[in-house]
């Protein structure tokens, strides 16, 4: 199958959700399909769950390699802080169909609404668009080829990589 716009939404169990990698799901009710997409960037709110525990400001956050790595399990500190991927079809979240919004493991900033997320067929939650303001790119050259990889703006923490070829 075709690769399509994939954002790791690197997960959490923190958040009650299995992990898929490093990012949480904090559901709601369902809301309406076919919504204009500046009105799912501007009115993610409206799929948080009543009294979700989520950071409510982008303001960056600073903590050393020690205090990530006591404050993460393992393979979550491997991807938010070093780095890495995942392995495809490993995470919960690509299979997750509820309503709500995928926030990041490593500081709960909301990046991803459900509305957003696309089945890519990667085996990796995909989505065609962002929370605006709140996640910030980089070139990534590590596999020589330039590639666009994804972090979040409060913590720093990698969510994936973008390819072009999304719906």
């Amino acid at each position: 199958m075709k690769r399509r716009t994939v954002l790791r939404a690197l997960a959490a169990a923190p958040l009650g959700v299995a992990t898929i990698g490093w990012t949480g799901l904090v559901t709601a009710a369902d809301t309406k399909p076919g919504r204009p997409l500046t009105e799912i960037q501007q009115n993610w709110q409206t799929l948080l769950a009543k009294g979700a525990d989520v950071a409510q400001s982008t303001a960056p956050i600073q903590r050393t390699e020690a205090e990530w790595k006591q404050s993460l399990p393992e393979p979550q500190f491997a991807v938010l802080r070093k780095e890495a991927t995942e392995r495809p079809f490993s995470s919960a979240l690509n299979d997750e169909k509820r309503a709500g919004v995928f926030v990041c493991a490593g500081c709960t900033l909301p990046l991803f609404t459900s509305q957003m997320k696309f089945d890519s067929g990667t085996g990796w939650p995909s989505f065609f668009t962002t929370i605006p303001g709140h996640l910030a790119t980089k070139q990534d050259l590590r596999l020589i080829l330039p590639r666009t990889e994804y972090h979040c703006t409060r913590c720093g923490g990698h969510q994936g990589h973008v390819f072009d070829d999304g719906p």
